[in-house]
């Protein structure tokens, strides 16, 4: 397993050098990394501050550690804090982050990338969030006796650290300090190779995270504009799949205002979406307008044309709506949505998040199947009778609050085993 694993470290730069002639998200895949060692160099060089290193692969794995990075921030002020992606989706959004020192790109790994890494950064800890294992990065924390710890894992079965096939991923795992998941089943699968007594049940720090957006909620005040006095559902990180199975509702109920964040913010989709959707404006043109006093009365839907609102957008939502349960991959992250008390519509394809199964077997999340199903629903909750409305609201609210800690449970961790103390 090990030489395909080399063959893999090959093959990805490779394909992705090619891809970037044709493909927007490679290129800043394959640009970003150029001059990554010189820059740290130079960021490093007059530093003299211990150094916590988080590794995210995307957005998504930011949102879980970020909770921990602003705790850092907080309770170790002298510290460095270094922020690392490997995927342009979480870099391009987050390379100004306020509450890290620098963020960067992760160098593709390999002995010599992951050597020539730690001798440049010399953490004091490493944390690789949900699903990131890289084998030489992880080795070296090891052989140079760096704590280095999972946050908010999660593992399933099918994963080759499971199979008869595994022992080179196996070991891997054993190179960390200490793998915190999400819950019970992950833990086992630990047990059942030999980890249980590096590893815990932590929880997911997704839940400190999407709590601490509601406590410290920041108002958007062209939409609070927009949405004042209006039945409005909020479509979040939705994909053409979910948009096929609304839009027929909005043509069909004028009456309903909704606000369209699309997952992808490129032309294209921006342009799907102003075609399918009723009255509908680019939020930028909406915000613009709005200072200048001259927004239509007829904007029935907004669709978001920028990345960073989406959390604070469900605050504005009677309903929400999480894309990507229709196709792919599955849904996205219904928290953001649930911890606003909202009740949250998804497709289908959601067995793959905990978080998701767990709010759909409580009431705070309803799962449909089509369009007919979605628009019966939504009727259900937009109804005079508001009890089904409210029976949903409060199940999504109750779950999220009731799954806090996380955060604490590591940092007090950290604090105990004295991770960070010279």
């Amino acid at each position: 397993m090990k030489l395909f694993y080399h063959i893999f470290l090959w093959a990805y730069p490779f394909a992705a050098r090619i891809l970037a002639y044709f493909n927007g998200k490679a290129r800043k895949w394959v640009k970003g990394r150029k001059g990554i060692f010189s820059s740290l160099e130079q960021v490093l060089n007059n530093n003299s501050a211990p150094i916590i290193w988080m590794h995210c692969a995307s957005l998504g794995e930011f949102e879980q550690g970020r909770p921990l990075l602003e705790a850092f921030k907080n309770s170790y002020p002298n510290h460095f804090i270094l922020l690392s992606f490997f995927s342009p989706s979480g870099y391009e959004v987050r390379k100004n982050y306020e509450s890290a020192n620098y963020v960067c790109y992760l160098p593709m790994d390999g002995p010599k990338n992951a050597k020539r890494f730690y001798d440049l950064v010399n953490p004091s800890l490493v944390l690789f969030v949900k699903y990131e294992f890289w084998y030489y990065y992880t080795l070296e924390a090891a052989n140079r006796k760096i704590p280095l710890l999972l946050v908010s894992g999660i593992f399933r079965a099918s994963q080759p650290f499971f199979k008869f096939y595994g022992d080179f991923y196996r070991k891997l795992l054993t190179h960390f300090s200490h793998l915190f998941v999400q819950e019970q089943s992950s833990w086992d699968l630990l047990k059942s190779i030999g980890l249980g007594n590096k590893s815990s049940i932590s929880g997911d720090t997704r839940f400190d995270r999407v709590i601490s957006i509601v406590q410290d909620f920041e108002p958007i005040k062209s939409v609070a504009h927009f949405s004042k006095g209006k039945k409005l559902l909020v479509a979040g990180s939705t994909w053409a799949e979910d948009d096929e199975e609304l839009n027929h509702f909005l043509h069909s109920n004028p009456h309903i205002s909704a606000i369209i964040a699309p997952h992808e913010i490129i032309d294209e989709r921006l342009k799907e979406c102003l075609k399918w959707y009723p009255h509908a404006m680019l939020y930028s043109t909406y915000e613009q307008l709005f200072a200048e006093d001259k927004v239509p009365d007829n904007i029935q839907v907004l669709v978001i044309n920028n990345y960073g609102m989406l959390t604070r957008l469900y605050h504005y939502g009677n309903i929400c709506l999480v894309g990507g349960g229709f196709g792919g991959d599955g849904v996205h992250n219904v928290l953001e949505a649930a911890v606003y008390g909202k009740p949250v519509l998804i497709g289908p394809i959601y067995d793959k998040y905990v978080e998701a199964v767990e709010l759909v077997d409580n009431g705070g999340c309803i799962s449909v199947e089509n369009a007919l199903e979605l628009e019966e629903e939504l009727s259900i909750l937009l109804a005079a009778d508001q009890s089904a409305y409210l029976d949903a609201s409060r199940a999504a609210k109750e779950y999220v609050y009731s799954k806090a800690g996380a955060t604490k449970t590591i940092l007090d961790y950290i604090q105990a085993k004295r991770l960070l103390t010279n």
